[in-house]
């Protein structure tokens, strides 16, 4: 009887340890971060089942690029973070991007988008991709032209957008892609920390997170994104950041601070993509933005609380795209805004020509 309780007793004491281990603390911190919300809806986009739908597919879609090879899932893969894990993405014709890719999970509920903050909403950044030489290389008429030839997809436009004469128009098609990626949230647990429910933080993390907040990360990431709605110098790199939007002389090296959600998986980081390890790139922001030269142990410590911000459930189905048909524009990989401008007997008429450089 004595053993039985004493066994008792251990197993009590092993399942209070773990339940501490996973402590939520409610509003602790509440000042500096939010929860995700459960959706990310627009007055101006507002979500529907078709409509969604129908981004997802687009999202997937390569025929949105000249090329046929480039959908937005090449860059902001949702299988890898959101992102290619790449220093700077390829895009048309294998030209090389000038900044890293921002993931698009969680993008709808940052005050901005792009390293520049030149996009408000997923809305307007949608559309930027397509028509940008260096990375879809598409227009806003071959975009259009190329649904309108697929009859899967016009019947989807019209589900999606029933109360438009004409359905099929490139801001719908862009909205249709925001509408997804609004969709596109990841709670964690650090989600479950801040709004007081079990299965929180371990003791660790907590310790990290005490860290992250007194050394003074949190002065530039916080918020529901933990960064993504203030911008911040960057003594860092070549680019000159915000300066190239704006051209006022005090955007100079001024980025939109990144958000941290997901971060495990959004390496290489920084807006050039220069550091693949996360401690590395911790320290780095501690010593440039801070002035804080961290321990190991302090480092280490952080990156728990870091890992905490991964999505605990994520499952994406992949979309079955609609047939082309043989009046749907054929892919043109070897298409150069340059081409036009040389002679067809020319030996640099195909490939050979200058990459383009990035907006």
């Amino acid at each position: 009887m004595q053993t039985r309780t004493t066994i008792t007793l251990a197993l009590l004491i092993v399942l209070l340890s773990f339940s501490a281990a996973y402590s939520a603390p409610g509003d602790r911190y509440s000042e500096h971060f939010a929860p995700l919300p459960r959706r990310a809806d627009s007055l101006l986009n507002p979500l529907n089942p078709p409509k969604v739908t129908l981004g997802k597919m687009l999202f997937f879609d390569p025929r949105l690029s000249r090329s046929g090879v480039i959908s937005c899932n090449t860059c902001h893969a949702l299988s890898t973070g959101g992102v290619d894990n790449l220093p700077t993405s390829v895009g048309h014709g294998w030209q090389i991007g000038a900044r890293n890719a921002p993931t698009v999970f969680n993008a709808a509920v940052l005050d901005t988008q792009f390293w520049d903050g030149r996009a408000a909403t997923v809305e307007e950044q949608a559309g930027g991709p397509i028509l940008n030489p260096m990375e879809m290389a598409s227009t806003e008429e071959l975009a259009v032209e190329t649904i309108k030839s697929i009859p899967g997809y016009v019947s989807l436009f019209k589900k999606a957008y029933k109360h438009d004469k004409e359905p099929v128009t490139f801001a719908n098609i862009t909205k249709a892609i925001a509408a997804f990626e609004r969709t596109l949230l990841t709670p964690s647990r650090f989600d479950r920390y801040l709004a007081g429910k079990k299965g929180g933080l371990r003791s660790e993390e907590i310790k990290g997170l005490d860290l992250f907040v007194s050394k003074g990360c949190v002065s530039c990431h916080n918020g529901v994104g933990i960064g993504g709605n203030s911008f911040q110098r960057f003594e860092y790199g070549t680019d000159e950041g915000r300066y190239n939007v704006t051209g006022a002389t005090a955007d100079r090296k001024v980025f939109r601070v990144p958000s941290l959600r997901n971060i495990e998986r959004t390496y290489p980081y920084f807006h050039d993509g220069s550091v693949w390890e996360l401690g590395t790139a911790v320290r780095t922001m501690a010593s440039i933005q801070l002035g804080v030269e961290l321990t190991d142990e302090e480092t280490a410590l952080i990156i728990k609380f870091l890992k905490s911000l991964n999505a605990t459930r994520l499952t994406i189905k992949l979309p079955v795209l609609p047939p082309s048909t043989d009046t749907t524009p054929k892919p043109d990989p070897l298409w150069s805004p340059l081409a036009e401008e040389v002679p067809e007997d020319s030996a640099d008429a195909v490939g050979g020509l200058e990459p383009i450089e990035s907006e």
